[in-house]
């Protein structure tokens, strides 16, 4: 799966994105959120507010406990402002 991370979260993490190959057990959003941040603090601190993060799957807007499938591009973004 294709990981995009935007704004905020590109910056804590250190990158734009990457390729992932998930275990079984990772089943939803949160599940590979959860598995990120076990790799280490740079993830912890880009999910650290998950409940203000946005997500899109295959570019439809998703939520934590929605679950990943057969996607191919999972994106974690921060909220969008403006004025």
């Amino acid at each position: 799966m294709r990981i995009a991370y935007f704004a905020k979260v590109r910056e804590a993490i250190g990158h734009d994105g990457e390729e992932r190959d998930f275990p079984a057990h990772v089943k939803s959003i949160s599940d590979c959120l959860d598995f990120l941040e076990s790799e280490n603090a740079a993830y912890q601190q880009a999910f650290a507010q998950r409940e203000k993060l946005r997500f899109a799957l295959d570019l439809n807007m998703a939520k934590l406990d929605h679950e990943i499938a057969d996607a191919q591009e999972l994106a974690i973004f921060p909220p969008v402002t403006g004025g």
